[in-house]
């Protein structure tokens, strides 16, 4: 099951340490989401990590840095909604109802399904799936290995989500609460 740290969209003090410690405590990647601090700020962060360590980034918001920086992929969302024919990295998305992953699944390597449970980030951000909605979804073969489950997850919450199917779970609240 892949684990993968969302960042704050904010600079945050010591940040360079922060994603370092994250890929060495079992995290496969990172996805640097920082719509708010721009593009300068994200190059300047990136090139302080090592090649190894940019190769677990996936970037938001900046699709240029993705060659810049031998990333691993690009989060299409509504800042990049389409990437270059010949793009080769990992392509990404956040999807927010199950008919949204049934369209895009194909075209990923994988998906966010959000939110999953009550955000821990995100105030008023609340769950948007039943226990029986996923349920269904996973018999139906709509979560899979590909679908991550995104959206007040916890460590504590992986093995539930493990048990309907999730290919892997994304934090961001939880990481940095």
């Amino acid at each position: 099951m892949l684990k993968i740290a969302i960042t704050t969209p904010y600079a945050t003090a010591g940040e360079v340490a922060i994603i370092r410690r994250l890929l060495g405590d079992g995290f496969d990647f990172v996805h640097l989401r920082k719509p708010i601090v721009g593009i300068d700020y994200c190059r300047e962060l990136l090139g302080q990590l090592s090649s190894e360590e940019r190769a677990r980034i996936v970037i938001h918001d900046y699709a240029e840095l993705h060659s810049e920086f031998s990333l691993r992929g690009v989060h299409l969302n509504r800042n990049i909604s389409h990437l270059a024919d010949d793009y080769r990295g990992s392509r990404t998305r956040s999807c927010h109802t199950l008919a949204e992953v049934v369209r895009y699944k194909t075209e990923c390597d994988y998906l966010f399904l959000s939110p999953i449970f009550d955000s821990i980030s995100k105030e008023g951000y609340r769950s948007a799936f039943s226990h029986e909605e996923l349920r269904q979804a996973a018999d139906k073969g709509i979560i899979d290995n590909k679908v991550v489950a995104l959206g007040g997850v916890t460590h504590d919450s992986i093995p539930y989500l493990a048990s309907l199917g999730f290919g892997g779970v994304a934090m961001s609240g939880a990481i940095y609460k």
